[in-house]
């Protein structure tokens, strides 16, 4: 199986342009399949995120990483590298309800961003999973979030 940097390179080698066609393409098929195909990046699973468009209030899917944290799922804002954040994390900063999708089950959850210790220990159980947030990471001169998602 290739490292997580080779996964690191090739989705920041994309572009976010490219990044969010291969999103959109994602999505349906991780659907028709309950997420056996697009459900993980390596060996970091991947849920598909529903927020609702902070200008266009309609529901917005996008595949990305996640942590299993007890009944939390976390998400990282990285988008891959590309210095533009991702519209998901600006959707849920405006709206935090959203609707995420494991497979072929549906949950419904609230997000807030970490800060802290809380950060720093999430940030670290994430890299434990997938180490290509370092890689990323190293890329990016903003301000990367981490959010919780916690369930309603």
């Amino acid at each position: 199986m290739p490292s997580d940097h080779f996964y690191a390179r090739l989705s920041n080698s994309l572009g976010a342009r490219g990044l969010r066609w291969t999103g959109k393409f994602n999505v349906p098929v991780y659907r028709a399949t309950g997420g056996r195909i697009g459900g993980k990046v390596g060996r970091a699973p991947v849920l598909l995120l529903t927020t609702t468009g902070r200008k266009s209030g309609e529901p917005r899917t996008a595949p990305v990483l996640y942590l299993a944290d007890g009944k939390n799922l976390i998400l990282i804002n990285t988008n891959a590298g590309n210095a533009k954040i991702p519209a998901w994390s600006l959707n849920l900063k405006a709206n935090p309800e959203a609707e995420v999708e494991l497979g072929r089950q549906r949950r419904e959850v609230r997000a807030r961003v970490a800060e802290g210790e809380e950060r720093a220990e999430l940030w670290r159980k994430h890299i434990e999973q997938y180490a290509g947030f370092d890689d990323y990471e190293a890329k990016l001169d903003r301000e990367i979030s981490v959010f919780v998602l916690e369930p309603r």
